[in-house]
């Protein structure tokens, strides 16, 4: 397997207004942005990743030309672009998705860009958040989706682990309100 090219960004990217918006928070959105940038990481290159899907800039799926340099504008707005498309579908699945804390939603929204908006929208998450079992479907997070076709990735393992925590800060946050 080839050595992915990760590069350092000029600058933090700035989640769309469209993004804000569908969120219901800037704070929910940069969160979420943040969050994807740390754990998908800088490759201004279309390249394979290691379990083969072609991939360019934050971790974006779509539109990608294997071994074509992108701008960081370009990435920029591929991940505002590729969150938003994401993330709408999720904003409707869960039932009061905007009553749910900024944490726990950017956590929501950081594991639906990774794994994809059908299979969040039909995980146990979904269905505990549903069930107003909020706390559980957080730490449910940490427990599923850690390997990619049989092999067990330490770095998604890492971000499952923090999806998990940051969802559960933002419940004990509104707690102690």
């Amino acid at each position: 397997m080839a050595r992915i090219p990760y590069g350092i960004p000029p600058k933090n990217v700035i989640p769309s207004l469209a993004l804000v918006l569908l969120l219901g928070s800037l704070a929910a959105a940069q969160l979420a942005v943040d969050t994807i940038e740390e754990f998908e990481g800088y490759v201004p290159v279309g390249y394979y990743d290691p379990v083969g899907i072609p991939t360019k800039c934050f971790g974006d799926t779509t539109d990608v030309v294997i071994g074509r340099e992108y701008s960081f504008d370009e990435c920029a707005r591929s991940l505002n672009a590729h969150l938003y498309e994401l993330a709408a579908p999720v904003t409707r699945c869960v039932r009061n998705f905007h009553t749910l804390p900024d944490k726990t939603r950017a956590a929501l929204i950081s594991m639906t860009y990774n794994i994809g908006s059908t299979a969040m929208c039909r995980s146990s998450i979904v269905r505990y958040l549903n069930q107003g079992q909020v706390g559980r479907a957080c730490r449910r997070m940490a427990e599923i989706y850690t390997s990619a076709r049989g092999r067990k990735l330490p770095g998604l393992v890492r971000r499952r682990n923090y999806e998990a925590q940051l969802c559960l800060a933002g419940i004990k946050e509104t707690e102690h309100e």
